[in-house]
């Protein structure tokens, strides 16, 4: 199975049409793609005690655990990827052990291209994640209201897709 997580809260968000865009690129290359929001979810902040216990915390982790690849579509505010992001995966922790995971970031300038590293070093070290290389970062003027009109971010959406199929059939593989 291959998850698209959404994980950003703002009813108009870019990133969700990043995160429609890429289920539509890996649902051509797999009948087992699932799209999770959890802006349509009712998340707990992490305090490190019962939010673990929290239901939608256990459908997240689920869907983390199940999963052979990842792709994250966030916000970028603040030079960084958005809080909710970070707490998708303080709240679901070792689910994300050995995942092949990519990125989908929406920003609103150039400067932040660099924001999902911070995140994808967390994953790295503390899960032992595999960080596709290539990610997508898009501005504002890739959209034009609900609707990617840069052709060439849909080209680069169906990359990421096919390298991530590629990249999680290939660690499935015993050696």
């Amino acid at each position: 199975m291959y998850l698209v997580l959404s994980t950003s809260l703002n009813p108009d968000s870019r990133s969700r049409i990043l995160a429609d865009a890429a289920v539509v690129a890996l649902s051509k290359l797999s009948d087992d793609v699932t799209l999770l929001d959890i802006a349509e979810l009712d998340l707990p902040m992490c305090d490190g005690d019962s939010c673990y216990q929290h239901p939608d915390v256990g459908r997240v982790s689920k869907a983390v655990s199940a999963a052979a690849g990842i792709l994250i579509a966030a916000p970028v505010y603040n030079y960084d990827l958005s809080s909710s992001t970070k707490n998708v995966i303080e709240l679901t922790g070792r689910a994300w052990t050995d995942k092949v995971v990519g990125f989908l970031c929406a920003a609103g300038g150039r400067s932040s291209y660099m924001a999902p590293m911070g995140l994808a070093n967390s994953l790295m070290l503390d899960f032992r994640s595999l960080i596709l290389p290539r990610f997508i970062y898009a501005t504002g003027d890739t959209f034009s209201g609900p609707q990617i009109t840069d052709i060439n971010c849909e080209e680069r959406i169906d990359e990421l897709a096919r390298q991530l199929v590629r990249v999680a059939q290939a660690s499935q593989l015993e050696f």
